[in-house]
């Protein structure tokens, strides 16, 4: 095959190879939209060494997917065959309260406004597994070559990228994705500063069944160690009914909280999650990851973009990491497609710097916010407590404001005025 050799000095450098180094959500996504706009004229490659796993790796995930996020997936063809295990998120409440406190008053509500035309939900609760599986399906139909193997390094040569992949192989690309994660190899290999932080902070994600319907209603309550957020998936279970918790709390006291028996677990989730769905049960262990911040100092590098969490991680506290990496997506399929409908160099200079101009200000706001939010909120200082429930009661009287955070979370809006790219507008690239 063309571009594909052991040795880096008889390979042709193609014009029109673009490797994704990761086979996550976002690369996934981006492979799919490209091989679609461009069919057999362009050749997607995914390397990723865990694609044998599939999807299965991802079970027990959930993500929410903002209104954005879902017209991209529909554009795509993707939504139709993951809506069954998509659920709407229809209103949310937020509260404030120590763990110890008898009453947890809300807030603030956010909730569908009829009489303002708003009729679409503000998100869908996704679990990761069916649509991870439907993206590697879809791929594959398309003719995206996905394969087995990690990607050591890629290295400019001749107008191209010349990347070497852990069995030997080496691979000619007019530009690499770098979809490889926070600790993106390739970011470091190109030498892009990361500006970040760990927080004090896990955060434990499980799926509890429990007896009474959620309606739709995510539930957000502010305890001094970190947001718990309830929220919605389809109806199953053992009792039922099931809601994905994203549970935030300090380092130093997870092992405990974790380290008993099942029994004792589900006692602490119990304590946080209240009464108000009835009993609950755990389905599956609940599973902790480190919490951290963290931004590029650039975007792109020589024929090498980034993408997803190899540009940025921001803190769960408003479930936007996710539609972070679509909105990446859908910048980039933009860049690159309009670049070869000009004729253009899909991997030149000029290409992915308007990439990263496109997404630069809005992680920033994003990551900003989140961080802020998360340093707000995570702690039990009463005249913070006190100013943070008077901002919150206020802006639950303004309806305008109150439409304005949900067009911001939903995707609705773009910082500085921008246009959202076509794909997050439903149409096509």
């Amino acid at each position: 095959m063309d571009g594909v050799t052991t040795d880096p000095a008889e390979r042709r450098l193609p014009r029109r190879t673009i490797l994704v180094a990761g086979a996550g959500i976002p690369g996934l996504v981006l492979a799919l939209a490209l091989k679609q706009a461009h069919g057999e004229s362009l050749d997607v490659l995914v390397c990723d060494p865990a694609l044998p796993a599939g999807a299965h790796r991802h079970r027990g995930r959930a993500y929410a997917v903002a209104s954005a996020g879902r017209r991209l997936l529909t554009r795509l063809g993707l939504w139709s065959g993951i809506a069954g295990a998509a659920e709407p998120i229809r209103d949310m409440t937020i509260s404030d309260s120590r763990l110890s406190d008898p009453v947890r008053p809300v807030f603030l509500t956010f909730a569908q406004d009829a009489d303002a035309g708003e009729t679409a939900p503000f998100a869908h609760m996704v679990e990761a597994e069916p649509l991870v599986a439907a993206l590697l399906s879809a791929c594959a139909a398309a003719g995206v070559r996905l394969e087995a193997s990690g990607v050591v390094e890629a290295v400019p040569a001749g107008g191209a990228l010349s990347v070497r992949r852990d069995d030997g192989s080496v691979v000619a690309a007019c530009l690499v994705v770098a979809a490889d994660g926070a600790r993106s190899r390739l970011r470091e290999a190109a030498k892009i500063g990361w500006v970040g932080w760990s927080y004090p902070q896990v955060g434990i994600v499980a799926t509890v069944a429990h007896e009474r319907p959620h309606h739709g209603r995510a539930i957000e309550h502010f305890l001094p160690s970190g947001p718990f957020a309830i929220l919605p998936l389809v109806d199953g279970g053992s009792l039922g009914h099931r809601s994905s918790i994203v549970w935030t709390e300090r380092s130093a006291d997870a092992t405990a909280l974790l380290g008993g028996t099942d029994e004792d677990t589900l006692d602490e989730v119990e304590r946080r999650f209240g009464a108000g769905l009835g009993r609950i049960a755990l389905e599956g262990a609940p599973r902790p990851y480190p919490l951290a911040f963290g931004i590029a100092r650039a975007f792109q590098a020589e024929r090498l973009a980034l993408l997803g969490d190899a540009a940025h991680v921001i803190h769960p506290i408003a479930g936007q990491g996710l539609n972070l990496g679509l909105a990446d997506v859908a910048a980039l399929a933009e860049a690159v497609t309009d670049a070869l409908r000009l004729g253009m160099d899909p991997g030149g200079r000029d290409v992915l710097l308007a990439y990263e101009r496109s997404r630069r200000f809005d992680t920033l706001a994003m990551a900003t916010a989140t961080d802020g939010l998360n340093r707000l909120f995570s702690n039990d200082i009463l005249p913070l407590r006190l100013l943070r429930d008077l901002g919150l009661g206020l802006v639950d009287r303004l309806p305008r404001l109150k439409r304005r955070f949900i067009g911001q979370a939903s995707g609705e809006a773009s910082g500085e005025g921008k246009a959202l790219p076509r794909l997050l507008r439903g149409e096509p690239l």
